[in-house]
């Protein structure tokens, strides 16, 4: 008999239909036997009353695959509304072993709980209010790729093994390339920036690789990105402006289709502004404000510290109505080889904030080969090192001015659903302390 999914039995009332998939509970109350099988639908609860049918299931646990066949039954009080009667039960693949979790309980996301979540992640991940998380962020990402490919960007994929650190730095993971050394990707800068000298328009949603030695709620060693960039640009306020209206046009999106779910999850209001412009401070307004509302002196800074960070995406939303807000205009200190420098002593770079986390930054970038050099030499690089060699021929042979972003996909589940920590957003998290499972 063909497979029903449980979605799709209130539509079978009546009919006798055959249910494939995994044990998921089981009540047994004497003379009424209520079993619940999950497929990747939803629940269907089962009456088993016959002794014999049952019995091909003494000794088994949850998780066990079975198929039941039965008689569609209209009841309101059972999942989706209806349920299965008068059942054969064929067991097959029987797990007899009880499992460490129950997968049909909440699961807990305490800070104290992590660890064990993410070590019986393969069984937690059965529990469908945890996935709920997961189909949420696989709608996110989809959601991103729908609005850039109307707005004509096209999609690349870029190595993860390079010759050279995009940025820069010490917190890049080496390895040995056949007798070379090589490095896992910090992001596809080099090639995104080329690929504009094709395309205009371009973006990738892939790893990144981060040595960074932190053990906080907010970073990964392994993330997801999503990377943009876009050529010939009038602004960097072009530049944010594509990158907000992509944040805000994806956030609408998912709090109208998955509205049930996030509520389940207790997912903050969303707040957008009416105009649908995400707000923008600048660095040196944000360090004043904080200042003086905390008394504590950070106008030296040449970043945001992260409690800087969520006083001004308080301050946006409760007096902006804005969840998004940008912070503008760093110190020149604080920018990149590969930054657009401004006369007044700042980048061309905002940082967008999404209650309280950074999850993205949003540059102008140098196109001029000339200041390239100029600015890669001041950095401390060598302009004639292998891995840079083919970045260059990119802006000797024309690239337009553009600009673009690096985009926390992670972050952006985390904060859109309001979980405590970037790593509950992340099905197999990777930190200083976890490489499994």
């Amino acid at each position: 008999m063909e497979r029903t999914l449980n979605r799709d039995l209130a539509s079978k009332i009546g009919e006798t239909v055959t249910i494939h998939g995994w044990l998921h509970k089981k009540r047994l109350l004497g003379g009424l036997n209520f079993l619940t099988v999950r497929d990747r639908s939803g629940l269907t609860q089962s009456l088993i009353d016959d002794k014999a049918e049952l019995e091909k299931l003494r000794g088994l646990q949850i998780g066990t695959v079975v198929k039941f066949t039965g008689t569609v039954v209209a009841d309101e009080r059972a999942p989706g509304g209806a349920e299965l009667h008068d059942v054969k039960v064929e067991v097959d693949v029987p797990v007899t072993e009880e499992p460490p979790i129950e997968i049909d309980k909440p699961i807990q996301h305490k800070p104290e709980n992590l660890d064990t979540l993410f070590e019986y992640r393969v069984l937690n991940i059965r529990n469908l209010q945890e996935q709920k998380i997961f189909k949420i962020r696989a709608d996110l990402t989809r959601y991103i790729r729908e609005y850039l490919n109307e707005q004509e960007f096209v999609e690349i994929d870029t190595p993860k093994l390079l010759a050279e650190a995009t940025e820069g730095g010490a917190e890049v993971f080496k390895l040995d390339y056949f007798g070379k050394t090589a490095t896992l990707a910090q992001s596809p800068q080099f090639y995104k920036q080329i690929m504009v000298g094709a395309f205009e328009r371009v973006y990738e949603i892939n790893h990144s690789y981060r040595a960074e030695p932190s053990a906080t709620t907010r970073h990964l060693t392994e993330l997801t990105m999503l990377d943009i960039e876009v050529g010939f640009v009038q602004s960097h306020e072009e530049v944010m402006d594509i990158v907000g209206n992509m944040t805000v046009a994806v956030l609408k999106r998912a709090y109208d289709e998955h509205a049930a779910d996030l509520k389940t999850l207790n997912a903050p209001e969303l707040k957008l502004p009416e105009d649908g412009k995400v707000p923008h401070f600048t660095i040196a307004e944000i360090h004043e404000m904080y200042t003086k509302a905390t008394k504590t002196d950070t106008t030296n800074e040449k970043d945001l510290t992260p409690d800087e960070e969520r006083f001004i995406a308080d301050h946006a939303r409760k007096q902006l109505g804005s969840d998004l807000v940008y912070a503008v205009n760093f110190p020149a200190v604080a920018g990149k080889f590969y930054h657009k420098f401004k006369d007044d002593g700042t980048v061309a770079w905002g940082d967008l904030l999404f209650r309280g986390l950074e999850i993205a930054t949003v540059p102008l970038r140098e196109n001029n080969y000339e200041k390239m050099i100029e600015q890669m030499t001041a950095k401390g690089l060598d302009v004639t090192h292998e891995g840079f060699k083919y970045y260059l021929q990119a802006f000797k042979f024309g690239l337009p001015t553009h600009g673009g972003c690096g985009f926390g996909i992670d972050r952006l589940v985390q904060k859109t659903i309001g979980l405590g920590n970037v790593k509950e957003a992340t099905l197999f998290p990777r930190d200083i302390n976890r490489l499994t499972p």
